[in-house]
């Protein structure tokens, strides 16, 4: 089975960045798409970005599109997101999942807090 270990957040000013890190343990990453949702308090689980297994592979959600990067090292077995340009709307916990494919997200990450001040 995979685990994936999620790190990296904290609190960031408005227009700061910061980047998310996601380490996956168990599985053969490179056959990994990985993805980051996050949730804010009273709303539902929002999908971030998300990157399959070529280059070129990578989407985004609307309201990250030009400010957030998804990328993966597979000889580290990681996945970040870095975060730049951030609004206090990205406030939120946010969590890295993995699946077999873009719609298998079967493994999920503990998750990681990012406040950002206005």
């Amino acid at each position: 089975q995979v685990h994936l270990e999620n790190s990296g957040g904290g609190l960031v000013p408005a227009g700061g960045s910061l980047r998310l890190s996601c380490v996956a343990s168990g599985g053969t990453f490179s056959a990994l798409v990985m993805s980051w949702y996050r949730q804010a308090p009273g709303k539902s689980r929002e999908f971030v970005a998300r990157i399959g297994w070529m280059a070129g592979s990578e989407d985004y959600a609307d309201s990250v599109k030009g400010r957030f990067t998804i990328s993966r090292v597979n000889i580290e077995n990681t996945v970040y997101l870095q975060m730049d340009n951030v609004k206090p709307e990205d406030t939120a916990v946010y969590v890295c999942s993995a699946g077999y494919d873009y719609k298998d997200l079967r493994f999920w990450g503990q998750g990681t807090q990012v406040t950002v001040s206005p």
